[in-house]
């Protein structure tokens, strides 16, 4: 289940993406146009600095701004970014110790496949895709 976590940060980059051009956007015009609270925004949008999904500047003409492209950026990466693995199973997860049951998990292909779809599904959709909705 994807949290509202990586609901909004979403919503942030298709309103940077929308409103942002070269300049930065101070987030109180995100929260009002997006109808989230400034301070839960604030948690998101550090996050997505840390992340390297955006930048911000403080003081007078700051706010943030994406570091690349609109295009550039994949769904999968920013929900990724916000919500850690989107593995079914903790034994696809990136750093998980190798399962001792591996070789006889019946369930294993099942999950695997699973785990494709959903990461194909979010890294081929940009987020420029959900702009041109």
């Amino acid at each position: 289940m994807i949290s509202t976590k990586g609901r909004y940060a979403l919503r942030v980059m298709i309103d940077l993406s929308k409103n942002g051009g070269d300049g930065y956007i101070p987030l109180k015009d995100i929260a009002e146009r997006q109808g989230i609270s400034k301070k839960y925004l604030e948690i998101i949008v550090k996050d997505m600095v840390a992340g390297g999904l955006l930048v911000g500047a403080s003081g007078k003409g700051g706010g943030y701004k994406l570091v690349r492209k609109p295009e550039e950026y994949s769904v999968g990466e920013i929900l990724e970014l916000m919500e850690g693995t989107m593995a079914p199973v903790a034994c696809l997860t990136k750093d998980s110790e190798e399962c001792p049951r591996a070789d006889s998990c019946m369930t294993l292909p099942m999950w695997s496949e699973f785990d494709s779809m959903v990461h194909d599904f979010f890294y081929g959709k940009k987020l420029t895709e959900l702009i041109d909705q």
